[in-house]
């Protein structure tokens, strides 16, 4: 298929974005580069002095570069007034689980009420693209009623278009999607299939940092329902987040009977019906989705009188596996009072900053309270940890180095490339004691020290529980 400039067969629109974080970010960047209009909003002014500076407040491969590839597009601004002119305003604001795991919308409700006053008389098509509760679509167009004097069920309309980037390849993801849905009435899916149209044709100029696969097409556009573009999001990524628990489930019975958790995850992933993706045991998920969504459609569940103890259940495997590293390191130092702990990465995965429900976090924690030092490393996120871990106790290490010097134990949290590629050899005997933590199987050669990895070594004693881990504490 020939790839023509967008503005050979596309018709630019105006589009507001609301929120500049990972989801906001990456929106505005595609869409500016498949030739629209872009006004990206957001109520920090730090943000968006930064974004006017033309400098990128996330860490995110190649985001930087095709952002300044497209600054004639776009254009930052903590006010709403851009939303007048505006064919399609997105918001992409952050829903943050609230205590019992309901998604707080206050964000979303906020963004609503301040897009309502600037709706203007022509067709306008409101997205949320935020990960929302089942039912925020019609919520969110009851807060425009309320709060515009121009809205018109005839001119606008709340469409739910939610994101299935993964942080660290969200460019590719953004460019190249397997699908893309769009929930709503039919009028207002024509409007968006409009805007996305050199997506969906594929007929932008790919960048020079996120070239076209060469075996790529064109993504599936799956349209439908508020509700059921709403659960399609929640839905995909409970099912990830059950693959996920379900491989560190086997990996705990595989270190019991003598099995390799990676030979056991190839063999049936293997199977086309399972698939290999998302099979990979360790020290569990983290980041912004995962646990939130899977969190949230259990309390969907609730408030509808469901229980759904599949979902419950993946929760809790997802994290014992941070309680087992834990375990893992006690069996073999029994106290860590006094005991020189190495960190290797702190963000929840590879190629981001991003530290939301990073299981570094609790292990840091955990490792303090349980008397311990630890001496923490990430190749990029250690600077947002300063301010964001503020509450933590821990020591930076200023290189991969010195997370080794004297160390007692290191365990390696994030699956880092810098750390994949490590001369282990050449590390440890800065140790203490040559023992490593592998809580994400990245070791694969053998080492001259002691290893520790997720459902590929036995236990060399009787498990040691969270009661005795807590009565640890008191040494």
């Amino acid at each position: 298929m020939p790839h023509r400039n967008l503005h050979s067969n596309a018709q630019p629109m105006n589009v507001a974005v609301i929120g500049t974080g990972y989801v906001g970010l990456g929106t505005a960047a595609l869409l500016a580069h498949i030739g629209h209009t872009v006004t990206g909003i957001d109520i920090s002014e730090e943000k968006i002095a930064m974004l006017q500076r033309a400098e990128v407040p996330i860490h995110e491969p190649g985001l930087d570069d095709l952002l300044a590839s497209v600054q004639s597009r776009l254009t930052w601004t903590t006010r709403y007034d851009a939303v007048a002119s505006a064919d399609v305003v997105f918001i992409c604001v952050g829903t943050p689980p609230g205590p019992d795991g309901t998604p707080d919308l206050q964000y979303v409700v906020s963004a609503a009420a301040s897009i309502a006053p600037h709706l203007n008389g022509h067709t306008q098509v409101i997205v949320n693209k935020s990960t929302v509760p089942i039912g925020t679509g019609d919520y969110v167009t009851r807060l425009l009623e309320e709060h515009s004097v121009t809205f018109s069920a005839e001119r606008h309309a709340v469409v739910s278009n939610p994101e299935f980037l993964r942080e660290g390849t969200a460019l590719h993801d953004s460019l190249y999607p397997d699908r893309i849905v769009l929930g709503g009435t039919p009028e207002a899916v024509a409007h968006m299939t409009r805007l996305y149209a050199p997506l969906i044709e594929q007929t932008f100029v790919a960048p020079a940092s996120a070239p076209r696969p060469e075996a790529y097409t064109r993504p599936a556009v799956v349209k439908t329902t508020l509700q059921s573009a709403e659960m399609i999001k929640y839905a995909a990524n409970a099912f990830l987040a059950l693959k996920i628990s379900f491989a560190n489930e086997i990996a705990g019975l595989s270190e019991r009977v003598g099995a390799d958790i990676e030979e056991v995850m190839t063999g049936i992933g293997m199977d086309t019906r399972i698939g290999s993706r998302f099979l990979n045991a360790g020290l569990g998920w983290g980041g912004s989705c995962f646990g939130k969504d899977t969190q949230g459609l259990i309390s969907a569940g609730r408030e509808h009188n469901y229980d759904m103890p599949i979902l419950q259940a993946a929760v809790t495997v997802n994290y014992r596996q941070r309680q087992d590293v834990l375990q893992k390191l006690i069996r073999q130092l029994r106290t860590l009072k006094g005991k020189r702990i190495g960190m290797l990465g702190m963000a929840f995965k590879p190629d981001t900053d991003d530290l939301r429900d990073a299981p570094a976090h609790d292990l840091i924690e955990r490792l303090h309270a349980l008397g311990a030092t630890v001496v923490a490393h990430d190749p990029v996120a250690m600077p947002r940890a300063s301010r964001e871990w503020a509450h933590l106790t821990y020591q930076e290490a200023g290189s991969i180095e010195e997370a080794f010097d004297r160390a007692d134990a290191v365990i390696v949290a994030t699956e880092w490339t810098d750390y994949r590629t490590l001369d282990w050899n050449a590390l440890t005997p800065r140790m203490r004691r040559p023992l490593i933590i592998d809580a994400r199987n990245i070791i694969r050669d053998p080492i001259d020290a002691q290893v520790e990895q997720i459902g590929r070594d036995a236990p060399t004693a009787d498990p040691i529980t969270a009661e005795q881990i807590t009565m640890d504490t008191s040494l």
